[in-house]
């Protein structure tokens, strides 16, 4: 996406001693503005944390109000996000403690980031993420490097958009090794874009930062990625912030099971307690407060390809969209390779929580999205779209963004779980 060139971007390098900006659009920033001492939790905290550890590209609206943090070094990640500027609040989940230890995780290292580009499936007969003929458990799992801890390469950065490219190799638990070409490119959306596209008006006194994601893989093996040999798909996560009060809001499409398949799974990590799980005939209810490890996933014919979390602490009300095709296969990401590689999600949800030790990597929450099955001949390739969007408001103002987009009030989404 190349046409939102009313922003300005800015490539934000960490420099001995200080920060130091450069600006591709000629908004330059001071070394001595980075140096200022937001306070943890706003955007420019976050800021100055991340720019310590690499050369960032912040994207920005006109009036500086819509920022979005981006990273080459850590795989292409949309770090964070604002709708207020530097004293706004972060959006994304910085994983603050997994930065500071330094240490180096062989199964996977959780930096954070509010969007980032992962390749599936996790699990199962196709896997990416388990050798050949290894159990399919904790101790067996190691995430790719590729999309784990490797750089990506920066091919451009514009006003208001930026391209990452990189270029694997993954073997499969067939022992097939895949050649990918992967490329991804995170735009800005105006306001004006905001609303056309999502069919509602943002009252002036609500913040908004939005943002679209273009994501794309293609065969570079010389044979057809099958059935037989084994084949990936594009996986988004989006890891944001939870509160005691957050909900995540998943409409879906009502029928007939026989004709729509279950409207969801719900047993990833052991059976979500109906006391933190919802239907209300058309809408799950999902709570997210990181006090409880849980996922559900839902399948291409019950997704309506939108999503949302509402915290009323915090003001802020999150859609995503993305996209779903419902008559395609999409993969089995399930630890187990006696499953049906060929039956899987395309939306996924999921609220942290404690292990069985009582350690946590977050806590977090998660929206996320895939693509079909990438079921593809040498040289074809797939593209999969994933869009962001944060509000900031009063409940009042927020409610009919939610009521036009999900569906209910945000009076409805604050009680429900009361």
């Amino acid at each position: 996406m190349k046409k939102r060139n009313k922003f300005k971007g800015v490539v934000a390098a960490a420099l001995i001693g200080g920060v130091f900006t450069l600006s591709c659009c000629g908004n330059r920033k001071t070394a001595e503005s980075m140096k200022i001492n937001y306070e943890k939790g706003t955007f420019g905290y976050d800021l100055n944390y991340l720019s310590e550890k690499d050369s960032l590209i912040v994207l920005k609206s006109e009036d500086e109000k819509a920022q979005v943090i981006l990273s080459a070094r850590y795989q292409a990640k949309v770090f964070t996000s604002t709708a207020n500027g530097p004293e706004g609040r972060s959006h994304g989940f910085v994983n603050y403690k997994f930065f500071d230890a330094g240490v180096v995780d062989e199964h996977m290292n959780g930096f954070g980031g509010e969007n980032r580009l992962w390749l599936g499936p996790e699990g199962g007969e196709y896997s990416i993420f388990f050798e050949p003929g290894k159990g399919q458990v904790y101790a067996n799992w190691h995430t790719p490097k590729a999309i784990d801890i490797e750089k990506w390469e920066v091919r451009d950065a514009t006003t208001g958009s930026a391209t990452f490219t990189k270029e694997m190799s993954l073997q499969n638990y067939k022992g097939n090794h895949l050649h990918i070409a992967a490329e991804r490119t995170v735009s800005l959306i105006t306001g004006s874009e905001i609303a056309t596209t999502l069919g509602i008006s943002i009252p002036e006194n609500v913040g908004a930062v939005a943002y679209s994601t273009e994501n794309r893989i293609t065969n570079q093996n010389n044979f057809e990625w099958t059935p037989e040999t084994g084949t990936v798909c594009i996986w988004m996560l989006d890891m944001f912030i939870p509160s005691d009060s957050a909900v995540t809001i998943i409409p879906y499409h009502t029928g007939e099971e026989t004709e729509l398949g279950k409207v969801a799974t719900s047993d990833y990590f052991g059976q979500i307690p109906a006391d933190r799980l919802i239907d209300e005939n058309g809408i799950l209810y999902f709570k997210t407060d990181g006090r409880a490890r849980g996922k559900l996933g839902m399948n291409a014919k019950r997704t309506t390809t939108v999503a949302g979390n509402y915290d009323p602490v915090s003001g802020r009300l999150t859609i995503v969209t993305f996209d779903a095709v419902p008559e395609a296969v999409y993969l089995n990401q399930e630890w187990n390779p006696e499953r049906n590689p060929l039956a899987g999600d395309a939306l996924n949800a999921y609220n942290d929580g404690p292990l069985d030790d009582g350690s946590i990597m977050g806590p977090f929450l998660e929206l996320e999205s895939s693509s079909p099955a990438a079921f593809l001949k040498p040289g074809e390739a797939l593209t999969h779209q994933h869009n962001v969007y944060h509000f900031v408001g009063n409940e009042d103002s927020l409610s009919p963004i939610s009521e036009k987009i999900l569906g209910v009030s945000l009076d409805k989404v604050k009680r429900i779980f009361n």
